[in-house]
This record gives structure tokens, sequence and C-alpha cells, in this order.
């Protein structure tokens, strides 16, 4: 898997793009990506000074030397050409060059339509490959205004352009001008590179005072932009809301110098900057993509790109309340005994409750009755991190739970009983729906007609709710390891797969969202492929 190049781009100078870029990389190495910032402004360069604590010494190399290679015929090793810095996991700068005496003129005489004339771009595009295979994401930091290296960060090199404005006419229209001037030179050019998506910051925006003031600009801002995100946010997601979410405000104390604001506000509050750059940070780290999740539970939103390769010491987490503990500790017995790494958690005991939502991949709910005040909160603590996650929740209910009076987060939720199935049974159950692979290993002949009996349902034609638990394991089996669909299309999917019991309708399919639909599509498609049993 390849990297992703981002350009940080701004028409007009002093609208934070090198502290918004510095600030980004920081995090998503933090989040364990490795990152690799490269100083494009050659102008006047200054990225490296963000960093300038975090590394051994000041760098001996950057951009420019590129250019001198290109003329060598040669290509120096690329861990020869960047500053490492010790600020967060692995998170490298490729500077503008070396800061000496022959550096402006170094600058000065850069021709660069004589250097893409000789074959700099091809050139340049071995060495954006180079990039992207060493690194998750490759940040770069462009000059501003309309300009040679500016074409080459915003058309030449990325797979995504964040603009960076302020709220003044010359910024934003020149910030959408440019993007538009990126889309059409991407498209004479000779390499393979998709549509470009845009993401437009607002940026240094002081909405505290003058109140009415920045909500109109707001709305001219909105007014300009609104294009830009045509191909890239969810339908459902309403345009001032994300316009919203994408706005860095003006804090005068980190005005001053070069700062790293989001080392200090560890858990920012939302009018503070940290907590505008983490949202940045985590559209940035989803690819633009699962905006509706964002304006749902943006919290949620952050955690998921934070968390994206996170190892958990437990499995499942079995939360019990007293009155149920002897069934809890068979349960949990069965599931140690399918492999599994189960754990307990008793109503009562404050180490556990906070530890529910940090250690324990999937929550399992021991309903007895209802669910406890205890219980209401472990799932909340539960839920904050589960949103856009592969976690799962999992109630199971005692004879003395009524399912209809739950509530209605948890009678959504697909239930396991205890009676008449036993611990036994309900704890292979529960590991089926934990283990998408477990799900699928139903018997070779019973799966054949399985097949076909979901051929013969025809997604397209309409949406049943399962009746059959082998029926929606096979369903798993098919979203998550034969299509190959992404688990974001498989969760679109499910939404219309509904358990037996449910008081969800099933959709018709012409009633469903346009992501829904393709994903039905992919399906029905495979299904076309099926053989009949019987021959």
């Amino acid at each position: 898997m390849t990297g992703t190049v981002v350009t940080f781009y701004s028409y007009k100078g002093g609208v934070g793009r090198s502290f918004a870029l510095a600030n980004v990389a920081v995090l998503l190495a933090r989040w364990g990506h490795s990152v690799l910032c490269v100083d494009w402004d050659l102008e006047a360069p200054g990225l490296h000074d963000y960093f300038r604590s975090f590394t051994a010494g000041e760098p001996e190399t950057g951009v420019l030397d590129l250019v001198d290679d290109f003329h060598a015929r040669t290509t120096r090793p690329l861990d020869r050409m960047v500053t490492p810095t010790t600020i967060a996991g692995r998170l490298d700068i490729l500077a503008a060059g070396k800061q000496d005496y022959d550096y402006v003129r170094r600058v000065q005489e850069l021709d660069w339509e004589r250097l893409y004339a000789a074959g700099f771009a091809d050139y340049l595009e071995d060495r954006r490959a180079e990039w992207t295979a060493g690194y998750d994401f490759v940040l770069l930091d462009s000059r501003t205004g309309v300009s040679d290296v500016g074409g080459i960060c915003t058309a030449h090199l990325p797979d995504r352009l964040v603009v960076l404005y302020t709220a003044n006419d010359q910024s934003v229209r020149g910030a959408v001008d440019v993007a538009r001037r990126a889309d059409a030179a991407r498209d004479r050019m000779p390499y393979d590179r998709p549509q470009l998506p845009v993401l437009p910051v607002l940026s240094r925006f002081d909405g505290r005072e003058e109140y009415q003031r920045a909500e109109e600009w707001r709305r001219t801002c909105l007014a300009e932009t609104k294009e830009l995100f045509e191909n890239w946010l969810h339908q459902s997601v309403p345009l001032e809301t994300m316009a919203r979410h994408l706005t860095i405000p003006y804090v005068s104390y980190w005005s001053f110098g070069e700062q790293l604001p989001v080392r200090v506000e560890a858990e920012p509050a939302p009018d503070q900057v940290s907590y505008a750059l983490e949202t940045l940070a985590a559209v940035v780290a989803h690819g633009y993509d699962r905006t509706d999740l964002l304006v749902e539970e943006r919290d949620a939103y952050v955690m998921a790109a934070a968390e994206p390769q996170r190892e958990f010491s437990v499995d499942v987490r079995v939360s019990t309340p007293r009155s149920a503990l002897r069934t809890a500790n068979a349960l949990l017995s069965e599931l140690r005994g399918l492999g599994l790494r189960a754990e307990l958690s008793l109503s009562g005991d404050p180490s556990q409750l906070s530890r529910a939502h940090d250690d324990a991949r999937h929550l399992c709910l021991v309903v007895d009755g209802e669910v406890s005040r205890w219980q209401s909160a472990e799932v909340e603590l539960f839920l904050r991190r589960t949103l856009g996650t592969d976690r799962r929740l999992i109630p199971v209910l005692t004879d003395a739970a009524n399912h209809k009076a739950l509530p209605g987060y948890i009678r959504n939720l697909r239930h396991l009983r205890l009676s008449p199935a036993g611990p036994a049974v309900v704890a292979r159950r529960l590991a089926a729906q934990l283990d998408d692979a477990e799900a699928s290993e139903i018997g070779e002949t019973h799966l054949r007609d399985l097949l076909w009996q979901l051929r013969k349902a025809r997604l397209r034609n309409f949406l049943w709710p399962l009746v059959d638990d082998d029926l929606r394991a096979l369903t798993h089996a098919i979203i998550h390891r034969d299509t190959g669909l992404t688990h974001a299309l498989a969760a679109d999917l499910e939404l219309t797969i509904t358990p037996r019991g449910s008081a969800i309708a099933p959709q018709r399919y012409v009633e469903m969202p346009v992501e829904v639909r393709a994903t039905v599509d992919r399906v029905d498609a495979l299904l076309d492929d099926l053989p009949n049993p019987v021959e």
C-alpha cells in the first residue's frame, strides 16, 4: 500500500499554512503514521523551524538538491536527504535546502520551464513514488500565489489538496481559482491522476468578537468554496456544518513564533486551536471520507483516526450486574474455552468502569431485568470510542430481561438470549459475531444452499430481514471476505440487513441512499456469478 501526498496551499501569505501542516504532521505521527514533511516554499522556507528543538541539527539537504541530482544524473538515498525528528513516532523533514550563503543564488537560478522540458517531471515522479513507498503521508508545504512551484505542488504531486484561506475576498477567491487550475492542469498531465479532492479550510478566523460580521463572512466564504466540497463530502452532511468543522480559530497566543499547540493541549476544548487541528488531521487521515460520522460524533471520528491499528489486551469484556454473576462467569468460562481473551466487568467496581472503553475491543452486556445505571455509564464510555470502528456492543439477555423495555440504543442492537440456548451456545454465537472468519465457517453443502437462497432473494429487488443465523453469517462472509468490500461499504449494506424480531423494516432498493445502492449492486454482481447448487 502506497502513501498519500497531501499539499497544503494558500493563495495569500499569513494564513497559517505551515502552522497547520506542522501540527497535522505531529498528530498523524502520534497516531502511528509515518510522515514526511516537504518544504516546497523555496522563496520563504521555514517549515523546519517548527521542529528545530526535535532535530539533531540544521538540515544539510533539501528540495534544491533534487534539482542538483537531476542535473548530475544521480539519486541520493532518501535517508540521506531527510532530517529525522524525535517529536512523535516517525516524522521526517525534507527541507527546502541548506540555509547557507549560496541558497538565495541557487533559488534565483531555477528555471522550472527548462527543467520540465529536460525531463524533470519524470525524475520528480520517481521521487514521488519513493516518498509514498516509504511514508504513509507526504505533506507538501507549497508556495503561495500562482507560480511554477505552486503548480508542481497543487497539480503534479498531490493526491489531495488542503487550501487554507482567511475571511477576505482575495484569499478565498484566489484559493478557489488555484484549485480549479490544478484540476485542469491534471487533465493535461501524462500521469494517471484521479480528480483532485480539495479541502477548503477557513483559517485564523475570529468568531468570538463581532459575531454578526463573523457569521456574514462564514456565509460569504461558504458561497465561494461550496463547489470544492462536491467530489468528497457525504451527501447527508450539510455544507455549513462541514465548513464549521473545517475552521481554525484565531488564538493570539499561538500567533507568536513557530509553535505546536497540539503538544501542549492534550485534551483540547472546542474553542481551542488544537481541537480544530485534530479535526483537520482526522479528515486527512480518513482520506476525506466518513464525513457523516464526523457530523454525527466528532470525538468518535477523531478517535477512529487516532487508533487505526490499535491493539487491545482483551477481546471481549463481559459486563454483568451481581444478580447475574453466576451466569456471566459461566459465559466467561465458555468464551475463554473458545480461545478468546475475556474478562469480567462487575457493576459497582470503579476500576473496571474506568477501563471498560480502553482495553477491550468488544463489550458483552449481560442484561438481567433491565440495564442498570452502572451499565448505562459503561456503555456510554464504550460507545464514545466505538462509533465508526469495528468494535461491537452485544447484549445478552437473561430470562428476566424484557427486550421491548430496553433503552432504544440497546433494543436496536442484535442480541442473544441465554435461555434456552445456555452459556455454551451463546458463547459460540457471540464468538461468531466477533470474528468474521468464524462466522463464515459453514459446511460446504450448506454454504452452497445458502448462497443459492441469497441469489434467489436478489438484493436489488427487495431487502429482507434475515430470519436465520446461518444466513446472516453467510452474508458477513460474502461482504467481508469473498467480495473484498471495504468495512465502510459493508456497514452501508448492513443498514438493510436486520435480525429476526427487529422492528426495522427492510428497505426497497429505490428508497436507499446512493452509496447503499452501489454496495448492493456490487454484491448482486457477485451473486450473478454463483453456480446453482443443483448443477
